[in-house]
Parts: C-alpha cells; sequence; structure tokens
C-alpha cells in the first residue's frame, strides 16, 4: 500500500521554509507521495449570480507545477501527484511541457493526475471552453503521450495541430502516469480506456462500491484489470482513495484503510485539510500521527 499526504493547499500558509519543512517531515516519516489540488483563480461569491462552490478568492492555492518543482529540490525520494489538475482549461502542449520538466528536476517522480473540474469561471477567465471539456480532455491525453515519447510530433486533431515538433527536454521515462479523477458513467468508461488509475472523491470504499464495480466492467472491455495492494511491481491500473483527518481518531483511519484496502485500493492519501488545524506546525505533527497510527514507512 502506497501512502501519501493531501497538501493542505488552503491552510498550510505561503512560508517557504514551513512548506519545505512539511515535504521533509512526509519524506521522512516514509510517505510515498504528496497529492495537490488544483485551482488557479477563486471566484468572488459577490459576484452577480452569486457563488456556491466549495473555495473562493480568498482560499489560497499554490500552482501545482511550481509547488512540486520547489519542492524536488528539497526532497529525495517522495514522489509528486497533482490530483486533480483541470486539464482542459490549460493548454495542452504547455502542460506535457512544464510535466516534462518537473518530470526532470524530480527524478521521475511525478503522477499527473487530470480532471475535468466544474469551476466555470476559471474556464472563462482562461479564455477556454467549459462546455466541451470531456471531449477535449481524450484528445489532451493523447496528445501529451505523444509528446513525451517521441523526439518529433506531427499531429492534425479536432483541437490540436503540432506541424513536426518537438519537446526537449523529455521524461526519462518517456512516460508519466496519468490518472483521472471523476465519477460520472462517462468519466469512468474514459478512465478505464485511457487512464493509468483512478482518484475516486467518495469518503468509504462502500459509497464507491458501485462505481468501482461499473470501473471494473469497463476495464474488462478494455483488456486490463486494475493494480491490487500488496502486487508487485508497477503495471495495471491503480485506486487512490482519500481518506480525511477528521476529528483525530485513529480507530476511524484505520476503518476507512481497511475498507479500501479490501476494495483493491493501491494508493490512499490523508487530507489534513478542514480539520480546524489553525497552523502548518498542527498540520506536520497531524501527519506524524497519521505515520504512526497506520504504520507508514
Amino acid at each position: 500500500m502506497n501512502f501519501g499526504v493531501v497538501y493542505p493547499q488552503t491552510e498550510l500558509g505561503q512560508d517557504p521554509a514551513a512548506i519545505r519543512d512539511y515535504a521533509q517531515t512526509a519524506e521522512g516519516l516514509g510517505f510515498s507521495h504528496i497529492l495537490a489540488y488544483e485551482h488557479v483563480l477563486g471566484a468572488n461569491p459577490e459576484r452577480p449570480g452569486g457563488w456556491l462552490g466549495p473555495y473562493t478568492h480568498q482560499h489560497a492555492f499554490m500552482e501545482p507545477f511550481v509547488l512540486f518543482s520547489y519542492l524536488a529540490g528539497v526532497t529525495h525520494r517522495i514522489g509528486f501527484t497533482t490530483g486533480i489538475l483541470i486539464l482542459p482549461q490549460r493548454q495542452t502542449v504547455l502542460v506535457a511541457k512544464q510535466a516534462a520538466c518537473l518530470d526532470v528536476l524530480c527524478a521521475g517522480r511525478l503522477r499527473l493526475g487530470v480532471g475535468l473540474g466544474w469551476n466555470e469561471v476559471e474556464y472563462a477567465a482562461l479564455g477556454e471552453e467549459f462546455h466541451n471539456r470531456g471531449r477535449r480532455i481524450e484528445e489532451q491525453v493523447e496528445v501529451m503521450r505523444l509528446l513525451w515519447l517521441n523526439p518529433l510530433v506531427q499531429f492534425d486533431g479536432k483541437w490540436h495541430r503540432i506541424p513536426d515538433a518537438g519537446l526537449n527536454p523529455m521524461p526519462p521515462r518517456r512516460s508519466i502516469p496519468i490518472w483521472f479523477g471523476g465519477h460520472a458513467d462517462r468519466v469512468l468508461e474514459r478512465v478505464a480506456r485511457l487512464g493509468d488509475g483512478w482518484m475516486p472523491n467518495q469518503r468509504t470504499a462502500e459509497d464507491a462500491r458501485q462505481a468501482l464495480e461499473k470501473l471494473d466492467e469497463y476495464l474488462e472491455r478494455a483488456g486490463r484489470a486494475r493494480l491490487r495492494a500488496g502486487t508487485p511491481g508497477h503495471s495495471g491500473f491503480g485506486l487512490e482513495a482519500r481518506i480525511p483527518f477528521g476529528a483525530g481518531n485513529p480507530g476511524e483511519w484505520l476503518g476507512l484503510v481497511e475498507g479500501w484496502q479490501s476494495a483493491g485500493a493501491s494508493h490512499i492519501s490523508f487530507n489534513t485539510m478542514g480539520a480546524g488545524l489553525a497552523t502548518a506546525g498542527e498540520h506536520v505533527r497531524a501527519i506524524q500521527r497519521i505515520a504512526e497510527a497506520v504504520g507508514v514507512g
């Protein structure tokens, strides 16, 4: 089992030393990866029409590629995961370039989680179409993988045209794992065809049971299968769950871990946001408690 931590974007603060200490502590404790959410912009809740999203302009979000590039220089082993990057609101070739450069700087420790997102305000501000994002993401994934694999690419698709050009530098492995978020039926079918893994939003494995059954059906159709916990090697299709710190009850964490392990999760990330932790130090102590309780490392 790969245990990771969710970088507490909205609560850790902006002190570079505290950010470094958090990442180095997570690595020293034996966590396998740091997962970071993303939002480029936050909407003003007082805007015309109001705002019902969980984040506003008052919530701070470090840009994941920039954040992980900094952390790559102060860590040695821990992996980095976007969970998730809103791919269709970004320029595809630029994302491929940023991901490739980050993967070079962190020596192949990057896993790229992508999804469609829900924030139409961000799409408008970034000049991208919100309503065709599901169709575009499939071509985006194809383009990125071609660019990571081949020194030169010629591509003429519906939304992308590359006239015989290529990335340099390229990722050390000539590929970067692409995982998907989202839970709609259409998304699960797309994940099974195109993804290296799925990042469900459900809190418990039981909550995700029907979606997992549907995902397994789609994977079987695609001639694939999920990577079960304890399976040696890195091939197969992964599953990453998120477990909240909540009230800080180790028994609750262990129960959730057991449920996800039984469901075949290959990765679990612990989220300390939203638990009333007021300082960076409290978040550090929280992941120390988690590591001790679940036997990380």
